[in-house]
């Protein structure tokens, strides 16, 4: 480049859902909102919840991208985070420092946030505990970043090739994270009836003894499967 670029370029105002429509995905398992958005967006495998006691999160996504070993778009964001938001942090899957550790994420606490969501690492694990906040990421190490930028807040960022816009409902349990956009919100919620139904009744014939169900067995028993013994 031939001018250095700002060390943050910060989108202040975004499309927020209304506290209703995000109230009304608190409880629902990540499954269910997965299979209401054709199996997809949860975040990588390795994006877990640090504190298994605080494997529960639910908020609006505010995004920043950091990029490697840089945490000063983090600092950015906290100018814009409102009570019930999660932080969103983008490093570029870098794993050789933290993105942040106790204090900021203890800042981000005081302004209201409801959880911090990496693909980097975090550090300070006693401190976290302290702080209290739902923390999932990909691991941890003592090592720290910097403050330099260049980085970004309230743009849409890239998380394990999910695409996270802010504005995007976020909801967090043991099985990880998932992401539901915006615009999608109310169909999402719209199917779940569906689903839950479909989920009740199978799990009925579980615990009822089922080995192999029908639509199994229909696959099985039609030409569309080779038998080769």
């Amino acid at each position: 480049m031939i001018t250095d670029p700002p060390v943050l370029t910060v989108r202040r105002n975004f499309e927020r859902p209304s506290p209703e429509l995000v109230e009304a995905f608190r409880g629902i398992p990540t499954g269910y909102l997965v299979d209401a958005m054709n199996g997809r967006n949860c975040l990588g495998y390795n994006i877990r919840p640090l504190i298994a006691e605080k494997a529960s999160l639910l908020g609006i996504a505010v995004t920043c991208h950091a990029g490697p070993a840089d945490n000063l778009a983090l600092f950015g964001a906290l100018d814009v985070l409102c009570s019930g938001d999660v932080l969103i942090a983008a490093t570029d899957s870098f794993m050789k420092t933290s993105v942040t550790g106790d204090l900021l994420l203890g800042m981000a606490r005081n302004l209201g946030a409801s959880g911090f969501v990496t693909d980097g690492l975090v550090r300070d694990l006693d401190g976290i505990e302290k702080v209290g906040l739902p923390v999932y990421c990909a691991g941890l190490t003592a090592n720290s970043p910097v403050r330099n930028g260049p980085g970004t807040v309230g743009f849409p960022v890239v998380i394990s090739d999910v695409v996270v816009h802010p504005g995007d409902i976020i909801t967090g349990d043991r099985d990880g994270v998932v992401v539901v956009p915006r615009l999608q919100a109310k169909d999402v919620l719209a199917a779940l009836d569906e689903i839950k139904a479909a989920e009740r009744a199978l799990e009925e014939k579980v615990s009822a003894g089922l080995g192999v169900p029908d639509f199994i067995r229909a696959i099985l028993d039609s030409d569309r499967t080779r038998y080769l013994d």
